[in-house]
């Protein structure tokens, strides 16, 4: 899987109007439907199977970053939205502290190397305090691909 490419293809906000944990997700879901990696008719199928696999366990890491995924039948390919929310919310993570960097994938149920290996692969790159720092201080979506492509 090629990193700088999934990223370079990438939806990314770095403005989420959204305050609650489903918000955020229902919001990075229409991100990708607005930019045409989801169709329209198979926004709730996407939306359903991210929203089942947070009721699981809370995908709020540590660290301000939250990976909210899933994978379904409605798409083919993996999709992937990246926003930040500088002030964060609460989306229960393991440190108990608000997330304000939000990666999202979302996989088909038929392949599950590329997802997998997307969520190691960013969750690395995050994992580094500098990176994290640098995102939250970025102010266009360039500079977001360019601190993570450039790691």
């Amino acid at each position: 899987m090629n990193l700088n490419k999934a990223l370079k293809d990438t939806c990314i906000s770095l403005n989420l109007r959204s305050s609650t944990k489903n918000g955020v997700i229902r919001e990075m879901v229409d991100m990708l439907v607005a930019a045409g990696k989801i169709k329209d008719k198979d926004r709730q199928a996407v939306l359903n199977c991210v929203m089942a696999r947070e009721r699981k366990m809370s995908t709020g890491l540590q660290c301000g970053i939250a990976i909210p995924h899933g994978k379904t039948a409605a798409i083919d390919k993996l999709v992937t939205a990246f926003a930040v929310k500088k002030e964060g919310i609460d989306f229960g993570s393991q440190d108990g502290e608000p997330s304000r960097i939000f990666v999202m994938t979302v996989s088909s149920i038929n392949y599950t190397g590329p997802h997998m290996e997307y969520l190691a692969e960013i969750s690395k790159l995050l994992d580094n305090h500098a990176v994290r720092q640098r995102v939250l201080k970025t102010e266009t979506a360039e500079e977001i691909v360019d601190v993570l492509t450039n790691e």
